[in-house]
């Protein structure tokens, strides 16, 4: 268990973009004339900002070029070629067929992409920035030729065209607009989170037909957290104990350029989003998307009372384990890195006392981490020392369950128990295969 706990969230953040009108050299082809070097390095920030190769590289795979499996409610799917290859990826797409790819999600030929791209988001980015990525693309990108691969959900829910009438009612065209009232940073922060970062994609809770729940701030669920592929995304409203309201301006930032501070660090899908994205964007974007998501009043919890740190209950406990089955794996397994006092060796090792993943009603994250760890987080090129390794094989369900309810009861930490049968379910859907 060491290391456990490593994240505000799990999130596939991929982004890019959606407007109304195609620009006016909209049906210029990909390989027409030199471009603009200037344009395709915006448009390579642009795609880190997304973090466009979280999704569209695969493990081992060459970028852009597709191959990784995503699960969705209807079965397994597998992400795109996006490089400029004329017959495997985007090489033939013209501005405007990228741009309705993206904001609309339709795809060249007329097919409805899969709403597990989320191009509701995409909608919101603006004209520029649209025209940047696909320079990016077409001219930043090398070309792949390796073939998509269908997806494995079975007909008939493997029909596109229904895709036209979930566009109907969830798709919201246009781009972002600067809200009334609001300082630059604030809506440059807005603008960054619920389009290119797609923050709501992962964050938000979904509906029965798979949309998200709100969009913006307007919605009261929006960033609440939710539960996605065996991770639970944190909750990034004010909300004072699973939430950001006891994280600083500067605790924020933090995090997004390092993947770690005295509250959390990151673990599952966050982990690439801190590697591959956040930790490169400029000091000035990472500061507006701070003050944005600082802005936002706070929604869900647990509806336990503001967390305080008290140790007192549970280093009684730890100092007679064998009288307490969860105390007794924790002083085996995980007290060398998180400490007596469920503290951590923050930001090396993540405190358990008071943190977010810890705190929150939804378990999930926790066991999945316990079961399977998390990938290291690369900061300039250097790994961390010290990441969550699995004990999927060398601990039982019940085991799991038991120190994962002491360190949820620990420290006053008072969130729910975890049971057994949560563990072997997780244990089951996310072992299978490997």
């Amino acid at each position: 268990m060491k290391n456990m706990l490593k994240g505000l969230g799990a999130a596939l953040c991929v982004a890019l973009p959606l407007l109304a009108q195609a620009p006016a050299d909209a049906a210029t082809p990909a390989g027409a004339g030199a471009a603009d070097q200037a344009l395709v390095q915006r448009g390579a920030y642009l795609a880190q900002l997304g973090d466009c190769a979280a999704c569209h590289t695969a493990p081992k795979g060459k970028p852009f070029a597709g191959g990784l499996p995503m699960n969705t409610p209807m079965g397994r799917i597998y992400v795109t070629n996006i490089t400029p290859d004329a017959q495997a990826g985007i090489g033939g797409y013209t501005e405007a067929d990228f741009a309705r790819a993206l904001r609309e999600g339709v795809a060249k030929d007329g097919h409805n992409l899969y709403p597990a791209m989320p191009y509701p988001s995409y909608a919101k980015v603006n004209d520029d920035d649209v025209k940047a990525l696909y320079a990016f693309f077409m001219h930043g990108v090398a070309p792949v030729q390796q073939a998509n691969r269908e997806s494995d959900i079975k007909w008939p829910l493997n029909m596109r065209w229904p895709l036209m009438f979930w566009n109907m009612a969830f798709l919201q065209k246009g781009a972002y607009r600067d809200k009334p009232g609001k300082d630059v940073a604030w809506n440059r922060g807005a603008y960054l989170v619920q389009g290119l970062g797609h923050c709501g994609s992962c964050h938000t809770p979904r509906g029965v037909a798979f949309q998200e729940s709100a969009l913006d701030e307007s919605g009261s669920a929006f960033l609440s957290g939710a539960l996605l592929d065996g991770w639970f995304a944190s909750n990034l409203t004010g909300e004072h104990n699973s939430g950001l309201g006891r994280w600083s301006d500067e605790d924020l930032r933090t995090f997004l350029k390092s993947g770690a501070n005295r509250h959390a660090s990151a673990f599952g899908a966050m982990t690439s989003v801190i590697n591959n994205s956040t930790q490169a964007l400029s000091d000035q974007d990472i500061a507006a998307m701070s003050a944005y998501l600082k802005s936002l009043p706070p929604v869900g919890g647990n509806g336990a009372a503001a967390y305080t740190y008290d140790p007192q209950a549970t280093k009684v406990s730890l100092d007679r384990p064998a009288n307490d089955a969860g105390a007794r794996v924790y002083t085996a397994y995980c007290m060398h890195c998180h400490g007596v006092d469920g503290r951590g060796f923050a930001p090396m090792l993540a405190p358990l006392a008071g943190n977010p993943n810890v705190l929150a009603k939804d378990a999930s994250s926790l066991i999945n981490v316990t079961l399977n760890g998390t990938g290291d987080l690369v900061i300039n090129g250097v790994p961390s020392p010290y990441p969550m390794p699995g004990f999927a094989a060398v601990l039982d369900d019940k085991q799991i369950a038991d120190v994962l309810s002491f360190v949820r009861a620990g420290w006053n930490n008072g969130a729910p128990a975890v049971g057994a049968a949560e563990v072997a379910k997780l244990r089951q859907s996310t072992q299978a295969g490997r």
